[in-house]
């Protein structure tokens, strides 16, 4: 409050020693040149150059707002014009997030369109076209992205295979990220994409390559990746052994053509034991199973183990012995002794080992191999009592259903 009334008076003052001035010293201006003449007195030459700088500065001024974003200045600035651009795409990715696919639509295309750097509001409006169904938007808007954005091809392409995965397009979507694969062999979101694709599409042989580099990028768990091996390795046995012609043969070469390493996988050498057997090819189902449990005891193993019928059934039978000394009171080997025994026609060794299974473990079908054996030798009330326990085993997975009285 001081300081105001101190600057009015020194206003006061200033004002006071300009009128003595003016009133004492008025001056003389005189400006001629060829048939020009101006006269006046100083200060009033003085007043008119005050009032021409004052006039001129703010001529300045009013260009200088001209360009400005205002809106209340100019609207249709460059300024405003970008600012409006980049409103648009916020408030489109808003209704994107919010699900407002249209009112995204709209925004995102028209912030694309103006926009310096367009890419992520096309990628965005690519996405609400295909929510609403506008697939052929959505492809258009992808190669206008693609034509203003050469550098971000890649970027593209995965976002055009998404949504062609979203709508169920796989084998676009697989055509559309093979061009990023050869280019770039380990992108990372390339890579998930095809392992989706491949998976959905059954491509088992395609997802078998792949595996590798998925394994070294650590793009998924260690054990997400056993499984997915083991799943893409099995199907192409199963599908192999399935074949019209010579399905033996084709069985044969698939499983050579896997890895060393996988042909050493308790898990697939079961699965390749189980198609062997399946076509009927025992012998060589049991040179393999024997083979892998002298390297590396499994159970799955030792069962289909049992039944194999190989070319030298004592020798197949005095391999299975030697793995009891190790694993004594495993029951699942118990049980592939027993059926190796029945096929040395050695009985009562196969009623022993039988026997000593079912003390370990109640299984049904060990109570079935023993009732069969128990009714050939005659011994057809036991073996009706263990049909009975055997099938209370199998009663408690049955669904609890009303049953009729006695």
């Amino acid at each position: 409050m001081n300081r105001t009334f101190l600057l009015f008076l020194l206003a006061i003052l200033v004002a006071a020693l300009l009128g003595l001035a003016v009133a004492e010293h008025a001056g003389y201006v005189l400006i001629a040149w060829k048939g020009f003449r101006y006269e006046s007195s100083l200060w009033v030459f003085l007043a008119l150059g005050a009032a021409l700088w004052a006039l001129l500065y703010g001529m300045r001024l009013l260009l200088g707002l001209m360009g400005a974003s205002g809106r209340l200045v100019n609207p249709w600035s460059g300024r405003n014009r970008s600012r409006r651009v980049q409103l648009a795409a916020q408030r489109g990715l808003l209704e994107l997030a919010a699900g407002r696919w249209a009112h995204a639509l709209r925004l995102l295309r028209r912030a694309a369109e103006h926009s310096p750097q367009p890419l992520v509001a096309y990628l965005a409006a690519a996405r609400a076209a295909s929510e609403l169904g506008e697939h052929a938007t959505a492809d258009q808007l992808l190669e206008q992205a693609r034509l203003r954005e050469p550098k971000a091809a890649v970027a593209v392409a995965l976002a055009q295979a998404q949504l062609l995965m979203a709508r169920g397009e796989d084998e676009r979507a697989v055509a559309t990220l093979q061009p990023v694969r050869d280019k770039h062999p380990r992108h990372p979101l390339a890579l998930r994409l095809l392992q989706q694709l491949h998976l959905r599409l059954g491509n088992w042989a395609a997802l078998g390559e792949l595996l590798p580099d998925l394994r070294r990028q650590q793009l998924l768990k260690d054990g997400e990746l056993d499984a997915l091996e083991l799943q893409a390795r099995s199907a192409l046995l199963a599908r192999a052994a399935q074949s019209d012609e010579r399905p033996l043969a084709a069985l044969q070469q698939a499983w050579q053509q896997l890895p060393q390493a996988a042909r050493q996988t308790p898990a697939l050498v079961a699965c390749y034991a189980e198609q062997l057997l399946r076509l009927g090819a025992g012998s060589e189902a049991e040179e393999v199973l024997r083979g892998a449990l002298k390297s590396q005891f499994d159970a799955r193993l030792a069962h289909l183990y049992g039944l194999a019928e190989g070319r030298e059934p004592a020798r197949q039978l005095a391999s299975a012995e030697a793995w009891l000394k190790a694993h004594p009171e495993h029951p699942g080997l118990l049980l592939c002794l027993g059926r190796l025994a029945l096929r040395n026609q050695l009985w009562g060794k196969a009623r022993d080992y039988f026997e000593h299974s079912l003390r370990l473990e109640r299984s049904a079908e060990t109570y079935g191999e023993l009732a069969r054996l128990l009714t050939r030798l005659g011994e057809v009330e036991r073996s009706n009592r263990l049909l009975q326990e055997g099938f209370g085993l199998l009663a408690r997975e049955l669904p609890a259903l009303p049953q009729p009285g006695r």
